[in-house]
């Protein structure tokens, strides 16, 4: 009797799991535990720190960030769908042109809410 598709997924996705707790947690029980001064310091590209951190960085900071790999992301599907415009049809024009309503829609809902001020 053949397998079944599902029972592959599922012997991948156990494979899968197994390497990354294997990967996660043998290094940490096999290597040395040795902290030095220079091991605890902040890693800044071989560059002696100036001064002590300012504090924690804005929330503001974050949320700018989180919007630009949320609009560059969605960005990044118009190239596709360009290619296989032909293929894709008048099925393929509409169905971009609802996503890229939704897009302005999302994008005037940040920017009516200020997300994108830096301020």
């Amino acid at each position: 009797m053949p397998a079944s598709p599902w029972t592959i997924i599922a012997v991948y996705f156990i494979i899968a799991l197994v390497v990354a707790c294997v990967i996660a947690i043998v290094p940490g029980i096999f290597t040395r535990k040795r902290p030095t001064v220079e091991k605890l310091e902040a890693y800044e590209c071989g560059v002696p720190p100036t001064s002590a951190l300012l504090g924690r960085f804005p929330v503001r900071f974050f949320l700018v960030a989180m919007l630009f790999v949320v609009f560059d992301v969605e960005a990044a599907s118009f190239f596709p769908w360009a290619v296989q415009l032909k293929a894709l049809g008048w099925f393929g024009f509409m169905e971009m042109l609802t996503f890229i309503v939704v897009l302005g829609i999302g994008y005037a809902y940040v920017w009516k809410k200020g997300g994108f001020s830096w301020r």
